[in-house]
């Protein structure tokens, strides 16, 4: 029962206090109740236990690994594997890519990755990766083009709205296109 009336204590004192500023935050929105936080490269409790109870049985759990992992354990054995031969990390391309300052030199580039790769310099994976590389290029070369027209554009308006056309009768506009090649056409009388 101590419980029960230790929280309707609480209950009570939180509800005299008034609401609180935030709706129900107990701090400032933005405002961390620990600004200084953990400390960097502090550990965690569990961690730090399980360091201790470990702490001078690694050569005697490594040992005992072996033995479970040469008696036919699969899961004992990959983790002795992966601990003698480490997932292989990507190593670096000794190959030169064409500098790309526009669409023709990325396809000098790609032209480029592809004959390595035939040549033997590159692996197929090493190509990809490579070509993959030149796709933000296009990208970037397609936004500019657009972005090139859209501007030509708007000259393009801009100039017809400063000059307009002068307005042409349909009779001067019909001798203008349809009968240039012929000479001067003949009035009809009537």
């Amino acid at each position: 029962m101590g419980l029960a009336v230790d929280s309707l204590q609480i209950s009570a004192e939180a509800a005299a206090a008034g609401p609180r500023k935030g709706g129900g935050r107990p701090f400032p929105k933005g405002q961390s109740g620990n600004p200084a936080g953990r400390k960097r490269g502090s550990k965690n409790k569990s961690t730090l236990a399980a360091q201790i109870l470990l702490e001078g049985e690694a050569e005697a759990l490594t040992r005992k690994a072996v033995e479970v992992a040469m008696g036919g354990n699969a899961l004992a054995l990959k983790l002795c594997l992966d601990r003698l031969f480490p997932t292989r990390r990507e190593r670096a391309v000794a190959f030169t890519l064409p500098p790309i300052e526009n669409a023709e030199s990325l396809a000098a580039a790609m032209t480029a990755i592809a004959d390595a790769t035939a040549g033997g310099e590159l692996t197929p994976g090493e190509a990809f990766d490579l070509a993959r590389l030149t796709d933000p290029f296009l990208r970037v070369f397609d936004a500019r083009d657009e972005e090139l027209r859209r501007e030509q554009r708007r000259a393009e308006a801009a100039s017809r709205a400063a000059n307009p056309r002068p307005k042409q009768s349909f009779r001067e506009w019909m001798d203008a296109h349809s009968f240039a090649d012929e000479g001067p056409r003949e009035e009809v009388s009537r």
